[in-house]
């Protein structure tokens, strides 16, 4: 049998420099992983339809590339919500049916990944190598619009990071060439900030409109006081690449993998 090559995530060359070499990061594709079928490639969904002794054998080459053990790699039942965990040194592991509903974690302890899953949402990834705080936020629009990125921003604060020095990166998320919404979304997001009008342009199907996530996300992390990055990728046209709801959604195909991006934080 051929042997997979392990998993070579895509790192953003700003939060190297801003955050030190203490601090690794990781938008991890789908390349690396032992997964088949739908779900082909690095699928860390426990949520999935895939077989679990893949997914944890995909889960763990992602903690290997952190040269952690897989207890070690910290992920939680995402929600759309905009709540925040603070994860500590006292972290060993996870069980499925424990795991808490937020969409964000922070942590200042070494030794800890953090995990967020995503299959057209944004993941966001922060750092503040100076004072070793790290988060890791997913965010769609329901995530981004409730508060979730600057509650990871507070949290970090919180446990001793500087607002000015954090630097949050999002990655491979859907684009706003591929995100195609209704008017009932368009006036949610127009009741909350006229503003926000600047996120949609007309789309070909009367009505609706072409929706810029990522460029939502970017402004509010901005706003938030910290250094934003997009590092443009779009989930929905790369299926080489990465999952996405929509396609799949759009294929009519029965269910779908989840990519997942990390943060972690070495001892000194």
């Amino acid at each position: 049998m051929q042997e997979i090559p392990l998993p070579t995530p895509i790192e953003s060359p700003l939060l190297n420099e801003r955050a030190g070499s203490r601090i690794r990061h990781g938008f991890f594709t789908r390349k690396g992983g032992v997964s088949e079928g739908l779900y082909a490639g690095l699928n860390v969904g426990v949520g999935s339809g895939d077989d679990r002794e893949r997914v944890m054998e995909n889960r763990a080459r992602v903690a290997a590339w952190f040269d952690l053990p897989l207890e070690k790699l910290a992920t939680v039942h995402q929600v759309h919500s905009p709540d925040v965990l603070v994860v500590d040194e006292t972290y060993a592991g996870e069980r499925p049916q424990e795991r808490p509903k937020v969409d964000a974690m922070v942590t200042k302890a070494p030794g800890v990944a953090l995990g967020v899953l995503s299959a057209d949402c944004g993941p966001i990834l922060f750092a503040d190598g100076e004072n070793g705080v790290i988060g890791a936020a997913h965010a769609g629009w329901k995530g981004a619009l409730t508060g979730v990125l600057e509650n990871t921003v507070e949290a970090m604060i919180s446990l001793g990071a500087v607002r000015e020095k954090i630097t949050a990166v999002l990655g491979p998320s859907i684009g706003p060439d591929s995100y195609e919404v209704g008017p009932e979304f368009v006036e949610r997001f127009l009741g909350h900030d006229p503003s926000y009008e600047a996120f949609f342009t007309p789309s070909p199907k009367p009505g609706h409109a072409m929706f810029d996530l990522p460029s939502l996300t970017i402004s509010r992390l901005t706003a938030a006081g910290v250094r934003a990055e997009n590092l443009g990728l779009d989930t929905y046209p790369d299926a080489e690449r990465f999952f996405s709801y929509r396609r799949t959604t759009h294929a009519r195909e029965p269910d779908y993998g989840r990519q997942i991006s990390a943060i972690s934080m070495r001892e000194e």
